[in-house]
């Protein structure tokens, strides 16, 4: 697979996600885990703890070389995701600045 079309379908699932993301912000289904971090009686703060604990989490298993680094690395992607809705940060806005670093 070129290095384009990889680029392209990691971008698909990280809009995919964002959709999925934005779409429990907007509607805050009851039974949405996601929902319930933008509903959160902490606020922010409880997406916040999670990355912090993802990110340890990720640590972790890297030292350890660890069979959950990826799982792991999904779950800090997936509440980062959360903080940038929050944020009203857009991926488009994140890929800008990805890409002036390349």
């Amino acid at each position: 697979m070129s290095e384009e079309r990889a680029e392209q379908r990691s971008e698909t699932v990280l809009d995919e996600l964002a959709a999925v993301i934005a779409d429990r912000q907007e509607e805050l289904p009851e039974d949405s885990y996601t929902a319930s971090l933008f509903t959160h009686e902490k606020g922010e703060n409880a997406v916040l703890e999670k990355i912090g604990e993802e990110s340890t989490e990720v640590v972790l298993a890297a030292k350890d070389d660890d069979d959950a680094l990826v799982a792991e690395s999904a779950d800090l992607v997936y509440h980062l995701l959360v903080l940038l809705a929050m944020q009203d940060v857009s991926l488009d806005e994140l890929r800008a600045e990805l890409r002036e670093r390349r």
